[in-house]
């Protein structure tokens, strides 16, 4: 199992974390069991920031899931970061799911390329090409090269990405994290073959999505 830095809470949940549960504590310091409306947003506000480190499957060919969530497609698509055809896969988190992003493979980051856009439900297909996003190029030691999309969501509002160009990471690693719902998109070599189909629930990291 990888390194973790701050194990079961993300780091990015620690402000929200302990503004609710002041906010619950002096209410209750008031007005006693009128704060439950409060606690629940708190257990809410904890459940989502969860983050818990993962075994890293070993398998050298494995692309693992960047995401926890449900898959919602897997085909053939044009990449346009990299402008080719590619085989697609994307993830969706709901508001229930983990929201911390990992490295699917091995590689170094090529480029990095943000782009603002909308905020419609990341379910759909046009929020890959519509919404606020964050792409990120990673060139596998063998020199294919692998395209991971954060995409917002309806309404997710913050896209983190703790990478940048000329970094090497490795399957599994912790990279970025969006707040509140959305969606990851992987864009794969057309050889590549798919592990998963639509409607699949997998675990960012512990879960292999497709082979190389």
């Amino acid at each position: 199992m990888s390194q973790y830095p701050h194990p079961w809470l993300a780091r990015e949940g620690w402000p929200f974390i302990g503004a609710s549960v002041l906010a619950s504590v002096i209410v209750t310091w008031w007005a006693g069991w009128w704060s439950l409306p409060l606690w629940l947003w708190t257990a809410f506000v904890v459940q989502f920031f969860r983050d818990p480190p993962r075994a890293i499957p070993a398998q050298a060919n494995a692309v693992l899931a960047p995401a926890d969530g449900r898959v919602v497609k897997v085909d053939t698509a044009f990449d346009p970061y990299t402008q080719r055809e590619a085989l697609l896969i994307s993830v969706f988190m709901n508001v229930f799911n983990v929201h911390s992003n990992r490295a699917p493979v091995d590689g170094m980051v090529e480029r990095v390329e943000y782009h603002r856009g909308r905020f419609i439900n990341a379910d759909l297909d046009k929020a890959s090409a519509e919404n606020e996003r964050n792409a990120v190029v990673l060139r596998r030691p063998d020199g294919a090269a692998v395209t991971v999309v954060q995409v917002a969501g309806l309404i997710a509002r913050r896209i983190l990405c703790y990478v940048k160009a000329g970094d090497t990471v490795v399957r599994g690693q912790r990279y970025g994290f969006i707040r509140f719902g959305s969606r990851v998109d992987v864009y794969l070599p057309r050889s590549a073959k798919p592990r998963v189909m639509v409607g699949d629930g997998v675990y960012a990291a512990r879960d292999i999505i497709a082979e190389l």
